[in-house]
């Protein structure tokens, strides 16, 4: 098994970071073509298998003994069990619905997982020009994904009063809506995609409960940006999240920016 420190992690950031861009560049380039269901119903473009080719090559001469899933390979050849394995997590465009409506909810997120955990993650976001990242341990930014200007730190804040909570705006169950009826001095705020973490991570909102299941690579990127900007993110129990399962699921979890409030 490949293990990876602190020190490894931020030299990798920068790479990362540019795959991610390549592929932001080929969903621009392509937009919304090619539209067709896969066997779960859900949408797929040709944008979002661009942005996997794109990535699978980065990474792949990045770091060639690092294996990698992503979500379109696995939907078409299942992945094995990597519980205990370092490897790389792909949604190469997060929040597809948002893409195909329009707007510019959509991210392509990269995720390293070591032992169960994500321990770096890049969210680029390509329709404003915004790429969030981060290291465990070593911390979190945010810089423009064309490459102008230098990367501004970010950091979770301490929770408010009245707390910003993000809830999917494809994707808000039963369950999550009674969590959320029982801050009755909550603001919830829709958004698509995996910026709901990275508002987080930012310091512009302050929870993002999704109690119902997930794929882990939607997941994985932003879990890593928000405790690397000082939040938390954990099962509904309160539990830690174990990512590598044969399924792929994530089943509940909560995204705290304060991680001194429950």
């Amino acid at each position: 098994m490949v293990v990876f420190d602190i020190a490894a992690c931020s030299a990798l950031i920068d790479d990362v970071t540019a795959i991610a861009a390549r592929a932001a560049a080929a969903i621009r380039q392509l937009g919304v073509t090619s539209l067709r269901r896969k066997a779960d119903g859900s949408p797929v473009t040709a944008a979002d298998e661009a942005a996997e080719a794109v990535i699978w090559q980065g990474l792949e001469d990045l770091a060639p003994a690092i294996p990698i899933v992503s979500e379109e390979r696995s939907a078409q050849n299942k992945a094995p069990p990597l519980e205990d394995e370092t490897y790389f997590l792909v949604d190469p465009l997060d929040g597809t619905r948002e893409f195909i409506a329009g707007r510019d909810e959509f991210t392509v997120n990269i995720a390293l997982i070591s032992a169960g955990a994500p321990i770096l993650g890049v969210i680029a976001a390509p329709a404003v020009d915004v790429t969030w990242r981060g290291v465990v341990g070593r911390g979190a930014d945010r810089v423009s994904l064309s490459g102008k200007g230098q990367p501004v730190a970010i950091r979770t804040r301490t929770r408010p009063e009245n707390p910003l909570i993000m809830v999917s705006r494809s994707h808000l169950d039963e369950r999550t809506k009674a969590y959320i009826a029982r801050l009755p001095h909550g603001l919830p705020q829709p958004c698509g995609s995996s910026i709901k973490f990275c508002r987080i991570a930012e310091g512009a909102a302050d929870l993002y409960p999704r109690l119902a299941p997930t794929h882990d690579w939607d997941v994985a990127a932003g879990h890593a940006i928000v405790v690397a900007a000082g939040g938390d993110v954990r099962a509904a129990d309160g539990s830690a999240l174990v990512y590598g399962a044969p399924n792929r699921l994530i089943s509940d979890f909560i995204v705290r920016g304060d991680p001194n409030k429950d």
